[in-house]
């Protein structure tokens, strides 16, 4: 899940209006789906399988599903998993680049060069970012077989994590 794109002292409410927009022009192309994550039954599942792991990715950073809109809005979390990047603006980045050598969508290109604003605006993460990491998530991204929108995890969740990740030839980081 992408913490807020703004440095305003209340960045929250921005990052709603972005999701909203998303789920509005989802909902008017008629990509707009029903809730998929459903993380309770995902906590039930055995540990090291994909969907626990998913639940668990949800738990350690205090994030919720996505639980509206397209499939690949609300499948958003499961790309992290999968990858291995965080949910910082690096990480998010990481994954908008993944993303886009998988299958090239221009919201993916958009929300990834609005993450390199804010990336390039903040001191913290300007040091700590490197052109060579979205290169590499890039090539990622083309090397593997991951299709963002019909991919099914649905019909995944009970396998162990490292065979999903096989499933798309999706490589260690």
């Amino acid at each position: 899940m992408m913490q807020p794109l703004t440095a305003s002292p209340n960045p929250a409410p921005r990052l709603q209006q972005v999701l909203d927009i998303l789920d509005r022009i989802a909902k008017a192309q008629g990509r707009d789906v029903p809730q998929i994550v459903e993380i309770e039954k995902l906590r039930f599942l055995s540990t090291g399988t994909f969907g626990r792991t998913w639940a668990d990715f949800l738990t350690a950073h205090n994030l919720k599903p996505f639980t509206t809109g397209s499939r690949r809005k609300q499948l958003h979390d499961g790309v992290h998993v999968l990858t291995g990047y965080d949910t910082d603006f690096i990480g998010e980045a990481e994954v908008q680049a993944f993303l886009l050598g998988t299958k090239f969508s221009i919201t993916n290109l958009m929300l990834g060069l609005g993450l390199l604003r804010v990336i390039h605006k903040n001191r913290n993460y300007r040091q700590q970012f490197t052109s060579e990491k979205l290169w590499q998530a890039y090539q990622r991204g083309c090397h593997s077989h991951f299709d963002p929108d019909t991919w099914q995890p649905e019909l995944l969740w009970h396998l162990p994590l490292a065979d999903v990740q096989a499933l798309f030839s999706i490589v260690k980081n």
